[in-house]
Parts: C-alpha cells; sequence; structure tokens
C-alpha cells in the first residue's frame, strides 16, 4: 500500500506549496472547541478526503496560531506529546504576523521571545497537560472551600460560645440576685423581728412602769392568806351554783385593808354574806367585802388605800374564817377579782 501512494512531503508540496500550485489568500482562523479539543492518546494525523481540515498544512498553521496568541492545547491528566512537521513543510509556512488576527496578538514586547519562538523547529512545541492548571486551580478552590467552611465552623462555635457563655453569666446574675433578694428578705425579717421584740420589750417596760406607779395606789386586801377559791368555781356551797369572788383563807382578826382610796357605800349584815362592808371607788367600781367579824367603817367614810376598814372572820355561809372579796364594775356586772387586782399592778 505504501508504494501505490506518493510521499507525504511530495504530497503536500504539490499540493500547497509546488512551484505551479495557484496563490491562495488566507483567512482569519478562529479557534473553536472542536478545533483545540484535547486529543487523548498519541497525535495522529488521519488523511481526510475530500478536505484539508485535518491536514498536516493546516495543523501545523493552528499550532503556530495557538502558541502566537497564548493558546495551550491541553490533555489532561496526559504527559506533554511532542508534535513534528515534515521539514519540507515547516521551511514555508508563512510567519505568525502575516496570519490574519494573530499577528495583533504578538505585541512588539516579545518580538525576541516570538523570534526565537519562529526560529526553533517546530518539534519542540508541546501540549501542556491540562491537570497541571486545572489540579492548582482545583487545589487552590479546595482550599479556599476548606478554609471557608471552617472559618463557618470556628464562627458557629464562637456563636455557640458566646451564647453559652451569656446564658452561664445571665444565670450566674439572676442567681446572685436571688441570692441578694434572699439575704436582704432575711435581714428585713430580722431587722423586722428584732424591732418588734425591741418593741414588744418596750411595751412590757412602758406598762410595768405603769403599773409600778398605780401599784402605789392600790394593796392587796390582806395579808398572810391562802387563796381557796377563784372566780368561776361550780359547787352546791353556792346559791348561784358559781362562786361570785376570790377567798382569802386567813385566821380571824386578819385586818382587812381597802384596796384603793375611795367611800364606804355600805356597811352591816348581809345574810349569807356575814357582815359586809362595800367600797365605792372614784371611777365608780364598787370593791365587796364578805364574811367579817368586825368592821371598823361605816357607811359614807372616805378612806385611803391601805387603810383598815374590818377584819377577818367566818360570819354567814362559810366553813372556816376567810375574806371573800367580789369587784363590781359601774354598771354593776360582776368581774374576776384576780384579774382585776394584776391590772391594778397587784401581786396575787
Amino acid at each position: 500500500m505504501a508504494s501505490n501512494m506518493p510521499a507525504p512531503e511530495a504530497r503536500f508540496a504539490s499540493e500547497r506549496f509546488g512551484d505551479d500550485a495557484p496563490e491562495r489568500t488566507w483567512e482569519e482562523w478562529n479557534p473553536t472547541e472542536d478545533s483545540i479539543r484535547p486529543v487523548r492518546g498519541r497525535h495522529r494525523v488521519i488523511k481526510q478526503r475530500g478536505g484539508l481540515a485535518r491536514s498536516s498544512t493546516v495543523l501545523g498553521v493552528g499550532v503556530i496560531a495557538a502558541v502566537g496568541a497564548g493558546g495551550i492545547a491541553t490533555a489532561q491528566d496526559k504527559p506533554a506529546v511532542s508534535i513534528s512537521l515534515p521539514d519540507a513543510i515547516t521551511d514555508k509556512l508563512p510567519d505568525a504576523k502575516s496570519l490574519p488576527g494573530v499577528g495583533s496578538l504578538i505585541s512588539d514586547d516579545s518580538a525576541d521571545s516570538a523570534a526565537q519562538a519562529n526560529t526553533a523547529p517546530l518539534t519542540a512545541a508541546t501540549t501542556v497537560a491540562d491537570g497541571g492548571g486545572s489540579s492548582a486551580q482545583g487545589a487552590g478552590a479546595g482550599e479556599a472551600l476548606r478554609a471557608r467552611i471552617l472559618q463557618q465552623a470556628e464562627q458557629q462555635q464562637a456563636e455557640v460560645d458566646a451564647e453559652a457563655k451569656a446564658a452561664a453569666e445571665t444565670l450566674a446574675a439572676e442567681q446572685a440576685a436571688a441570692a441578694a433578694e434572699k439575704q436582704q428578705s432575711a435581714a428585713e425579717a430580722k431587722a423586722a423581728e428584732e424591732k418588734r421584740k425591741a418593741e414588744e420589750a418596750a411595751r412590757a417596760k412602758a406598762e410595768a412602769e405603769r403599773l409600778a406607779e398605780l401599784a402605789k395606789s392600790f394593796a392587796l386586801p390582806t395579808s398572810s392568806y391562802t387563796l381557796t377559791s377563784t372566780y368561776g368555781e361550780s359547787g352546791s356551797m353556792w346559791s348561784s351554783g358559781q362562786h361570785t369572788g376570790l377567798d382569802f383563807a386567813a385566821p380571824t382578826g386578819t385586818p382587812v385593808k381597802a384596796v384603793h382610796g375611795g367611800t364606804v357605800k355600805s356597811a352591816g349584815w348581809s345574810g349569807s354574806y356575814g357582815y359586809r362592808i362595800v367600797l365605792e371607788l372614784d371611777d365608780g367600781t364598787e370593791i365587796l367585802y364578805a364574811h367579817l367579824s368586825s368592821m371598823t367603817a361605816s357607811a359614807g367614810q372616805k378612806v385611803t388605800t391601805g387603810e383598815t376598814i374590818g377584819r377577818v372572820g367566818a360570819t354567814g355561809n362559810v366553813t372556816g374564817p376567810h375574806l371573800h372579796l367580789e369587784v363590781h364594775t359601774a354598771g354593776g356586772s360582776g368581774i374576776d377579782p384576780m384579774a382585776w387586782l394584776r391590772g391594778k399592778g397587784l401581786t396575787v
């Protein structure tokens, strides 16, 4: 098969650059995605009948144009592959600057480098593996994405930490406020209790002073006594069914005294009371002395506190010598003599 086909150099020369070949006009060549698509594997120039799109001449011009314009044919993840052309073709290739749309891309500043590139054999022109640039760019983008993700994670963690710190500070402040409030409440309660006790003590002291002063004007009805019956006791010995006074058991003849200054309202015999004296005080209170053995004061007589007005006896309805003492208000109601005497500062 090889013997029937002319040599590639003679064929290309006769078709493109022979002496008798007509002059062709070069058109502007714009690289497209299809024309610069990465070639997988070895570069092979396959003869295509009916067209020159993939002929060696057009391929060489495309390589020069791509190199002159700064374009780089890439093959991802493939090593650099050399592209070689026959010397008969390379000697007759036009200058890259004369190509439409290519010469303007080559600046005067890079004239030396362009001249050097033009003088260099095309066998030195190689494709650059796309994997390097893409890998570098991908690695850079990956690192940038990783850094961005880490930055976002750190920012989110910082926000979480800030929220946790703020919550802890708020909780601590609330606990401190609650403790302070509790302490203040305890202090206020303690102060209020101390104040109450102080007021009670002051009132008790004032009352004691009042009673002590009042006691100077009151006196117990008798001395050397024993309390035998109190006010309100129940029993068949009393006609009303209840005891209406306070009994001071004492020997017969023991002096009976006026508990306070007043006027003797009545003095004489009074049935079951025996000999009885009724002393009316200035405020209308009546003090009744019963079962007396004798009376030393008479009706209408003015007496003073502690003055003897009679003596203990056993007259009337009694079981033994004693002084029966009753206290009636100005309205005539009977009250407990013991409570009344203690209200006047006397110890019964």
